[in-house]
């Protein structure tokens, strides 16, 4: 992960940890500055920032090298249209941890490099190969000739996602919060499934989808 320059917040600078990362930043060449008090706070866009922060070299990959990656047991995470900072962090946090080998992020989804959206990954966004994939049904198309199996969430009317084929390489495709996959980008996929819920309840948070069918991938491929 390319550091730039490390900012210190004048309350971090005694911190052993702070300490530890600044003499690290150092050492790889790269530079540190000591702000005077009260400056961290007014460069922050958090109420109660933490006491450094850093500028880092945009860290996406090609589309060609996320859908390559690993083959025989890829786990792509695709979001077209995901507009919500906190959202999209919380599915890169998910697929991170449940060993998703890239994220694509296509045209209209919210920038991945957005504050809101580190902080929401809480670091897993910089553990993970994303590609900023331009318009959804090319990056399908092109996932689909890498070898990848297009998998789609519908609130209604899908396969129950216990019973779907997500084995395999798979890249899991969401979409927008309010409105879900266009039925364009629907008829690009292979299957569309469906988390099963009570009756009268609307649908899931697009974080909470991708969380469990992540897990439920990571699950049958720790069982086989």
């Amino acid at each position: 992960m390319p550091v730039e320059s490390l900012f210190v917040a004048a309350e971090g600078r005694e911190l052993p940890a702070v300490q530890a990362l600044a003499a690290r930043v150092l050492a790889a060449g790269s530079r540190v500055y000591d702000l005077g008090p009260g400056i961290m706070e007014r460069v922050a866009d958090t109420v109660t920032p933490q006491p450094v922060c850093a500028v880092l070299g945009l860290l996406d990959r090609p589309l060609a090298e996320v859908a390559a990656a690993r083959q025989g047991g890829r786990l792509v995470v695709v979001c077209a249209d995901v507009r919500d900072p906190g959202n999209l962090g919380a599915v890169i946090r998910s697929a991170a941890a449940a060993g998703a080998t890239g994220i694509v992020c296509c045209e209209g989804t919210v920038d991945p490099f957005n504050p809101k959206v580190v902080r929401a990954s809480a670091g897993t966004l910089f553990q993970l190969p994303l590609a900023q994939g331009g318009p959804a049904a090319a990056a399908l198309g092109e996932l689909r000739e890498a070898g990848c199996r297009l998998v789609a969430t519908t609130a209604r009317g899908g396969t129950d996602y216990d019973r779907a084929d997500l084995g395999g390489d798979v890249a899991l495709v969401f979409g927008n919060e309010a409105s879900g996959l266009p039925d364009d980008l629907v008829e690009l996929v292979d299957e569309c499934v469906t988390i099963p819920m009570r009756e009268g309840a609307e649908s899931l948070n697009v974080a909470m989808t991708a969380t469990v069918l992540c897990f439920e991938i990571a699950r049958r491929r720790r069982l086989s």
